[in-house]
């Protein structure tokens, strides 16, 4: 199995930021990395709510049979 290796903290967000400026163009980018956080944060009010009203039991054996 090959074995996994980390980037540093610093080294990740260097690659993450040529990637976007690449990809996006600078100004896009820029938009993404300004967007506010707020959207994430309903994201899991929603996965939580959706956990409330699961049946677990059902939805382990949809899975797993």
């Amino acid at each position: 199995m090959k074995e996994i290796k980390y980037l540093s903290e610093e080294e990740l967000i260097k690659k993450a930021t040529e990637v976007l400026l690449r990809e996006l163009g600078p100004v896009e980018a820029i938009r993404y990395l300004t967007m506010p956080q707020q959207k994430r944060v309903d994201g899991v009010k929603h996965h939580r709510k959706w956990q409330k009203s699961l049946d677990k039991d059902e939805f382990l054996k949809k899975i797993f049979g």
